[in-house]
């Protein structure tokens, strides 16, 4: 049989089982509720609203993904720069109540918070649902990047698609943890629009045709004014892209571009040597002359094109980054093999998947070359693709902070983004 042909089906499988359900949307909108309720009993955090950011906002979560909320401070609807001393306040602030509320009614675990992160965290778990959560206050830079990768999947959404079994792939290959110095989700996101963006004929753009700017620079002053201008901006390069009647069509199946990122990244240790992934400019960059990376302090250079010149990449360390490649070039190797259906899927999924994607599908019943080790592979953390629940608003809530109630206002191509009314809006 065709590899690409079977590889196809298989991704086609798998996508089935890890895309959220309506249950799953469900399942968060309970978590954020009771967040709200704890959060609306902190003296310090009154008037301050909950937002969902992450995949949850891009729309690039599986079903066993975690979920990123912002706490926004009442700040006369102008974009606040809180001081990180605060932030950590206001976190610990939250940590108290959580603690408080435990004692008497359970429900979260694991509270850790991150003081001196580069963005302050409060980490949790909800016992109930095994959702990881990570909380942040004021995150506007995080809600606008995951806003911008939801407008990139408007230009094809073979992006979602991918994205999406490329987090699968690399949490089953140990490659998606930071804290073992390997890929965070951003990271592999913007490998994937790099993998979109030097295929040929390209999928994607130089993230500089959608937003010429350093996005984050622009994120001052009135924050409606601020998103709306940004917003417009990106919108018309994506109709703009879009309406271009001689622009190549790349017709390559998900197959072909699974297999094809696999090989464009299997010798990255070699290649962040000396060159680094630049999403803005749609290429690999010469490190040593860009004076914007120099002193060269990091085993591998994913820059984020959102803002210049940070490095997505920052965790992964030169150790790592070897296991990286390697299971690059081992994936790859295997998957143009002709192997067995079930030996694919045990490399491609966790063993929570691998079991419901066998039980959906009678492709993988007459293979039985599949070792015990090989079926029951580690249930990774909860905390690393989950399904985001139906994000509304709570009904008849009397806490002062509350969960702004999504318009489904149109993105750039005419597909619903999540947009928070205001209080006032709201309560209108």
């Amino acid at each position: 049989m065709n590899p690409y042909s079977m590889l196809e089906s298989i991704l086609r499988d798998v996508l089935a089982v890890i895309k959220p359900q309506k249950e799953d949307w469900d399942t968060r909108s309970r978590i954020i509720d009771e967040l709200r309720d704890v959060a609306g009993s902190v003296e310090s955090l009154r008037g301050a609203t909950l937002e969902p950011y992450g995949s949850f906002l891009s729309n690039l979560f599986t079903r066993w993904g975690d979920l990123d909320i912002s706490i926004e401070l009442p700040n006369d609807s102008h974009i606040s720069l809180s001081a990180k001393k605060r932030k950590r306040s206001l976190l610990g602030d939250l940590l108290r109540a959580l603690r408080h509320k435990d004692r008497f009614a359970g429900g979260w675990q694991r509270l850790q918070l991150i003081p001196n992160a580069r963005v302050p965290i409060l980490k949790l778990e909800s016992i109930y649902h095994s959702i990881r959560c990570d909380i942040s206050i004021d995150n506007i830079q995080g809600q606008t990047k995951s806003k911008f990768l939801f407008w990139i999947n408007s230009i094809d959404g073979r992006f979602r698609e991918m994205v999406l079994l490329v987090k699968e792939w690399a949490k089953t290959q140990n490659i998606n943890n930071p804290k073992a110095g390997t890929f965070n989700s951003y990271s592999l996101s913007l490998l994937v629009i790099f993998h979109f963006q030097t295929c040929v004929p390209a999928i994607l753009p130089p993230l500089k045709e959608l937003y010429p700017r350093n996005v984050v620079d622009d994120l001052t002053g009135p924050r409606e004014d601020a998103e709306k201008r940004i917003a417009e901006i990106c919108g018309a390069n994506i109709q703009r892209i879009m309406s271009d009647k001689f622009r190549p069509i790349n017709r390559s199946s998900m197959s072909e571009l699974f297999i094809s990122f696999l090989a464009k990244f299997s010798d990255i240790d070699s290649k962040a040597v000396n060159l680094g992934v630049c999403p803005f400019t749609g290429q690999w960059e010469d490190i040593g002359s860009n004076m914007r990376w120099m002193p060269r302090t990091y085993a591998v250079f994913v820059e984020d094109p959102f803002e210049q010149p940070e490095n997505t990449a920052r965790t992964v360390n030169a150790g790592q980054l070897t296991w990286i490649a390697n299971a690059f070039r081992t994936s790859h190797h295997q998957l143009v093999r002709n192997q067995s259906p079930r030996r694919v899927l045990s490399m491609l999924v966790s063993a929570q998947a691998f079991a419901e994607v066998v039980s959906t599908s009678v492709r993988y019943q007459s293979y039985h070359s599949t070792t015990q080790s090989q079926l029951q592979r580690p249930v990774h953390s909860p905390s690393q693709g989950q399904h985001q629940p139906r994000y509304k608003k709570p009904e008849g809530s009397q806490n002062s902070v509350t969960v702004r109630k999504p318009v489904q206002q149109q993105n750039p191509r005419g597909q619903q983004v999540w947009r928070p009314k205001s209080n006032e809006s709201k309560a209108s």
